[in-house]
C-alpha cells in the first residue's frame, strides 16, 4: 500500500499560482502512474493532470492545460502540481492518486478515478476573484 500527503494548498487571489506537493511512502516502488484530481462542492471528482512513473508521460484536463504543470522526483517520492493563472473555479479540495495495480492500457484511461488505488487526504485550493 501506498500512502499519500498533500500540502501547498491555500487562498490566493484570480491570477496567483500556487505549488501543490504530493508525499509518497509505503509499497512505492510498485506505484506506475500518479495524478492530480480535484473536487468542488456539489461537484463530482474531476481528473486535473496524471504523469507515468518510469516514462514521465504526462496527461491534462483541457480545463488546465497551459496553466497546471505536473511533476515528479522520483528520488524523493513526491508529485508536484504548479498551478499558475489561477481562476475562481478552480477552487475545490485537491487530491493525489496513485495507480500500482495493473498498468495495462493505462494510456487510454488515465483520467478515470477508478484507475488508482490510493488517495490522500486531499488539499483546500481556495481563488477569489
Amino acid at each position: 500500500q501506498v500512502q499519500l500527503v498533500e500540502s501547498g494548498g491555500g487562498l490566493v487571489q484570480a491570477g496567483g499560482s500556487l505549488r501543490l506537493s504530493c508525499a509518497a511512502s509505503g509499497a512505492t516502488f510498485s506505484t506506475y502512474a500518479m495524478g492530480w484530481f480535484r473536487q468542488a462542492p456539489g461537484k463530482e471528482r474531476e481528473f486535473i493532470a496524471a504523469i507515468s512513473w518510469v516514462g514521465g508521460n504526462t496527461y491534462y484536463a483541457d480545463s488546465v492545460k497551459g496553466r497546471f504543470t505536473i511533476s515528479k522526483d522520483n528520488a524523493k517520492n513526491t508529485l508536484y502540481l504548479q498551478m499558475n493563472s489561477l481562476k475562481p473555479e478552480d477552487t475545490a479540495v485537491y487530491y493525489c492518486a496513485a495507480a500500482t495495480l495493473s498498468p495495462t492500457n493505462y494510456y487510454v484511461d488515465y483520467a478515470r478515478s477508478g484507475r488508482y488505488d490510493c488517495w490522500g487526504q486531499g488539499t483546500q485550493v481556495t481563488v477569489s476573484s
